[in-house]
């Protein structure tokens, strides 16, 4: 992966700081940097939902370095950002449905450690502060595309928690003259992604369903859309809002999505035929906190930060497929 560089001035310069590093979407943010040139990426991790298979991909990089860590330590967080240029937030726990039976650790890890995280890169006076935000933060807004600046009533502690992110990020803005952007991820997947656990994303839980000759299971009636977006996507909307020198662009909050949405019936379909299997979905009741469904605008993303979604949901899909039939 990652064949061209996103961005055209050189890093070679510059110290990283990836917060979840060894997650599935901080790793491929740690394996950009790496493989383009970074002067150092530094990751902060617990490994409380990363895997060690993740961190051992970089371990003997000369560029690389490891802090065990956790965001809700204020302390771990100021030794992490010592010396950065750059943060690119990742750490969360994530999962509606987990957020909904222990509100109070997602209020922990997602908003104290976010605000920990803001606090100690304010004092070491890190340049640019990006962070993982989320779709979920839509709520009950019925409209479609989702626009960033209409949104309605969240639905779940997760949502919550992410949308008191968005809140922080905007007052540090204004009180510490910070440069803060925001990242609104809709279903990221790819390789890497954990089909393990209570809480596994729909993609790779239903590809290892598949692959195991087992039925995939949909709460509700299979109808509900979602704007499915590639990993190497949310990559490019990093390194774009990292790296870019049009003012107008920072203190923003994004849309980082493909612009199409696709019904959870027409996954199975797709995945079905990609893995050479014909194996229906079960369905069980629906889940409280899921929006029902979920399309993007991501034209502020282009206008401002030149974000160009390249691979679409078919070639995403068939790349993760054939990542889980490699492990």
């Amino acid at each position: 992966m990652y064949t061209n560089p996103y961005h055209k001035k050189s890093i070679s310069n510059l110290n990283f700081l990836v917060t979840g590093g060894a997650g599935f979407i901080g790793s491929h943010l740690v394996e950009y940097l790496l493989k383009f040139g970074v002067s150092k990426v530094r990751v902060l991790d617990n490994i409380a939902t990363g895997q060690q298979s993740n961190i051992n991909l970089f371990a003997s990089h000369h560029n690389y370095e490891w802090i065990d860590g956790d965001i809700r330590k204020p302390a771990d967080c100021e030794a992490a950002c010592k010396g950065i240029d750059i943060v690119l937030h990742q750490a969360a726990l994530g999962s509606v449905p987990r957020s909904i039976k222990d509100p109070q650790t997602t209020n922990a890890v997602n908003i104290d450690g976010f605000l920990n995280m803001l606090v100690a890169a304010r004092n070491n006076k890190v340049q640019r502060f990006v962070f993982a935000s989320s779709s979920s933060v839509y709520g009950d807004h019925p409209a479609l595309p989702k626009v960033e600046q209409n949104i309605g009533k969240q639905l779940s502690p997760y949502a919550v928690s992410k949308y008191t992110n968005e809140l922080y990020a905007n007052v540090f803005v204004q009180v510490y003259g910070m440069e803060i952007i925001g990242l609104r991820y809709f279903n990221i997947f790819g390789p890497r992604q954990s089909p393990k656990g209570a809480y596994a994303a729909v993609i790779p839980l239903f590809i290892n369903n598949l692959l195991h000759q087992k039925s995939p299971t949909i709460h509700g009636d299979g109808l509900q859309t979602r704007d499915f977006t590639f990993v190497e996507n949310a990559v490019q909307a990093n390194i774009c809002a990292a790296l870019t020198e049009n003012q107008s662009a920072l203190n923003q909050v994004y849309n980082v999505a493909v612009g199409e949405n696709f019904s959870l019936l027409n996954l199975v379909e797709k995945l079905n035929k990609i893995v050479g299997t014909k194996i229906s979905a079960s369905h069980v009741e629906s889940r409280s906190g899921d929006i029902r469904n979920s399309l993007a605008d991501i034209n502020k993303a282009n206008q401002l930060l030149g974000y160009n979604p390249l691979i679409r949901f078919d070639e995403g899909l068939a790349i993760t497929v054939n990542s889980f039939k490699a492990i």
